[in-house]
């Protein structure tokens, strides 16, 4: 099984690490110095679990690579629009595209039935480009439950964790997902292949979408976030606004916003995506996470009163912190 990972940063890049330190047969795409530095020395990793330099075949050029069994999708959301024309030449007849990005994905809409079905959400894909260039039926859903990061080019920190979620969009236990976990088992993750992947999706949306802005807007650590007696009101209300959109779609979250509560304080003092990626100067991805509940809200007719207050703030900030504001 030939594997390629678009976008071998903090994530993709871990997950490629772990899949050519066990032998597979994977390249990472990437760009500028953290390229140069992946050709030059190789990709070290810095973990708990045992530190490791991997020498993978790495490619700045997609078109170069051709076609592959399965593609990793590992920009974040925001930098979709961007990569998916460039993704085509991957594309075989049955090549399948795994999507890693937090929030609600591009496809989600796409075979849900209901009065949903269809839907493009405007925050999430600009202008429909991600879905002309990927097409759903060759999505398989996941998510990641690790933290890395990027402390230098060529050299990716892996904090915790080792779990990474699948799910087809319709539920079925697929053997193409079937396939891919098992090369992922034998790199050392965890890889459940759940049959209600949508649920997972909201479970994980629940506290990103409250967490993650208001971490960005305040600097506070999740531990600071669930304790501080105000902000978790705040932080509360977003949860609620969010749980009801989801219950619009269908969707009963087997979690409730006091376990999530309790599991954020838990983490500890642990800075979200969304502030890790604030103070490297980096875009936050904040459209897929926060702007998509709240499109989804609006158009349900619900009250996001305090989603939508937070989500302007955060989106002054992002555009602040990129002088881009107006």
């Amino acid at each position: 099984m030939r594997i390629v990972i678009v976008g071998a940063g903090a994530i993709g890049g871990y997950i490629g690490a772990k899949l050519a330190k066990a032998g597979a047969d994977v390249v990472l795409h990437a760009r500028g110095p953290h390229l140069r530095a992946m050709q030059e020395h190789g990709l070290r990793v810095i973990s708990p679990d045992g530190d490791f330099t991997v020498q993978p075949v790495v490619s700045g050029d997609l078109a170069a690579v051709g076609p592959c069994d399965v593609v990793f999708l590992g920009v974040k959301a925001h930098g979709l629009t961007a990569i998916a024309p460039a993704v085509r030449p991957l594309l075989g007849p049955d090549t399948v595209v795994v999507s890693t990005q937090n929030g609600i994905p591009w496809w989600y809409f796409q075979g849900c039935g209901g009065e949903f079905e269809g839907l493009r959400l405007e925050r999430v894909d600009p202008g429909g480009v991600v879905a002309a260039n990927i097409e759903a039926r060759r999505v398989v859903g996941s998510l990641a439950y690790f933290a890395t990061d990027i402390i230098e080019p060529g050299v990716i920190r892996h904090t915790e964790g080792n779990r990474i979620s699948f799910g087809e969009p319709d539920g079925s236990k697929s053997e193409r997902a079937r396939r891919i976990a098992e090369a992922l088992i034998a790199a050392g993750f965890r890889c459940p292949v759940t049959p209600r992947f949508r649920h997972e999706i909201w479970v994980k949306l629940l506290g990103n979408v409250a967490f993650n802005p208001i971490s960005a807007l305040t600097r506070g650590t999740l531990e600071e976030l669930a304790r501080h007696h105000d902000v978790s009101r705040l932080v509360r209300e977003l949860m609620v606004e969010t749980e009801a959109v989801a219950a619009k779609l269908g969707i009963e979250l087997p979690i409730s916003i006091e376990q999530r509560m309790a599991g954020a304080e838990k983490v500890g003092a642990h800075k979200t995506s969304m502030l890790q990626d604030l103070e490297a100067g980096r875009p936050m991805e904040l459209e897929a996470v926060v702007g998509a509940v709240v499109e989804l809200g609006e158009r349900m007719g619900l009250p996001m009163t305090a989603t939508r207050a937070v989500y302007a703030c955060a989106k002054l900030l992002d555009e602040h912190s990129r002088g881009q504001a107006r």
